[in-house]
């Protein structure tokens, strides 16, 4: 079983979304960067997603999809697959609404967020190289044992939950020009686009992926979803494609994102280590992109940028020797 209607979502969706998945969010600060703005030499802002339940802005997607089949009678139970994030966002709410959760994980992703994810109640099942593979064994215990699939991105509901957080930033910042966004399968990056334009529609809109977990840029320049290769990556939740099928996501952020940039693994980490010095913040590598993308001057800033920071689901030992090893470095090059 299936989610998503066939049906496009738009802004109307995103704000109908924003209403209903309150009671399921927190309050997200959006802080001034004023090391990025020293650096970019603009005015930046940070929204710190992961302070939202299970330390990611997946939770929003999740709320709207299981809150909104709960609400048309149709939730009795529910599959997933998922990189780490959105299952354990749909584990989280599945517990809190009563109903039984499977997730389907590939063998890529870390044992921090496997471990996460158990606690939440869900049967989870780690298989396959890839999300498609985990996607593959989802339809298939779904359709063996009745259980709704909620996907982690191509779905309406989803979508219009992810683009709540765009009506966060709006609601706080609406004079934003620039907004860069990570992408893997686009949920976050369209739905934050569909609210972002209907408040300010001249603001640029960017996505921005992980070199080793390019899925997203290669589909758009191809104009249909392509496979990229893939490499291990410190942005692991961006791996995985966009589906042979996708009837979403892509033709979405074709249309209303104004560019895709991608950034490598040395520059995600270099992002992690300037977030960790400046801000005391320990963030997961597909939060840091954004950053990432500033620091290296491949996005330009105007007068007001905001910057998502996804998710926080991360080894904070792994970020540290990664910033012990940086200073090591430049300590050993001043020698």
């Amino acid at each position: 079983m299936s989610l998503g209607e066939d049906r496009v979502p738009t802004a109307q969706d995103v704000w109908r979304a924003h209403q209903r998945i309150r009671p399921w969010v927190v309050p997200v600060p959006l802080v001034p960067s004023l090391p990025l703005g020293r650096v970019t030499g603009g005015r930046v802002a940070l929204q710190l997603e992961f302070v939202n339940p299970v330390g990611s802005f997946k939770i929003r997607g999740a709320a709207h999809a299981l809150v909104a089949r709960q609400r048309a009678g149709k939730l009795f139970g529910v599959a997933t697959f998922s990189t780490g994030n959105h299952g354990t966002a749909v584990a989280y709410m599945a517990q809190h609404l009563g109903v039984p959760a499977r997730v389907f994980l590939p063998t890529t992703v870390p044992a921090v967020k496997v471990a996460q994810l158990q606690q939440w109640g869900a049967q989870v099942t780690v298989s396959g190289k890839t999300q498609e593979e985990a996607a593959r064994r989802c339809q298939e215990a779904a359709d063996a044992e009745g259980l709704l699939v909620v996907p982690p991105f191509d779905d309406p509901d989803v979508i219009a939950g992810q683009g709540t957080a765009g009506w966060d930033l709006m609601d706080r910042c609406p004079d934003v020009d620039t907004v860069l966004v990570p992408v893997s399968g686009g949920g976050l990056l369209s739905g934050v686009a569909l609210a972002v334009k209907a408040v300010h529609p001249g603001a640029r809109v960017i996505g921005v992926g992980a070199r080793h977990a390019g899925s997203m840029a290669a589909s758009v320049r191809a104009g249909r979803p392509v496979d990229a290769p893939e490499a291990p990556t410190w942005a692991d939740s961006l791996l995985g494609g966009l589906g042979g099928d996708n009837q979403f996501t892509l033709a979405l952020v074709r249309h209303w994102v104004d560019d895709l940039v991608e950034v490598s693994e040395e520059e995600i980490v270099e992002a992690l280590c300037f977030l960790l010095e400046h801000h005391r913040l320990v963030v997961e590598g597909a939060a840091a992109v954004g950053v990432a993308a500033l620091l290296t001057g491949r996005v330009s800033v105007g007068a007001s940028t905001a910057v998502l920071l996804t998710g926080n689901v991360v080894e904070p030992n792994r970020v540290m020797q990664a910033w012990q090893a940086r200073s090591e470095a430049a300590r050993t090059a001043e020698t």
